[in-house]
């Protein structure tokens, strides 16, 4: 099976440790990760550059991949980034990377689920929709493990599975 081309979103000041954990997995299409320092001067831009280089970005991918850290979901370019995965019927999925390690060792609080304040175009919550994977377990290396094992699939349920227009 190819590696799919998805987008990653994430919140970049507080997980962009553990997403690049889960970015250079290898379980993707390389060109779905983009470098740190690609990150680093996106968040510098316009808000209208930010969205326009977001909308760019969403057009190539397949899949829209929600890293779930624990205030990912108060973050105003993670919604816009869900809501405009949803808009060009991409596929979406959820994963909680709270358990993974940051470059300091500590792991963190579960966030909320980001697509409880999403809505679809009938009015229901896209969390009805969208699952959000979350490991059984509790040890970095674990969790880092049972990502790899089901990303995947994971992505491939996603775009099966779309949430309804």
């Amino acid at each position: 099976m190819a590696k799919r081309q998805v987008f990653f979103s994430f919140e970049y000041g507080k997980d962009a440790w553990r997403a690049s954990q889960v970015r250079n997995m290898g379980k993707v299409s390389d060109s779905s990760t983009f470098s740190d320092n690609d990150w680093e001067e996106v968040k510098n831009k316009s808000d209208r550059e930010i969205k326009a280089w977001i909308d760019d970005q969403m057009a190539k991918r397949s899949c829209i991949v929600v890293l779930i850290g624990k205030t990912t979901s108060t973050r105003k370019w993670v919604k816009y980034e869900i809501e405009k995965a949803y808009e060009l019927n991409k596929g979406i999925v959820g994963i909680y990377i709270h358990k993974l390690k940051d470059e300091e060792g500590n792991q963190t609080d579960k966030g909320a689920n980001p697509f409880y304040s999403v809505y679809t175009n009938d009015g229901e919550r896209l969390s009805k929709y969208v699952t959000c994977f979350d490991s059984n377990f509790q040890t970095s290396k674990y969790v880092y493990d049972d990502i790899s094992d089901n990303i995947e699939e994971l992505i491939e349920d996603a775009l099966n599975n779309k949430a309804p227009q």
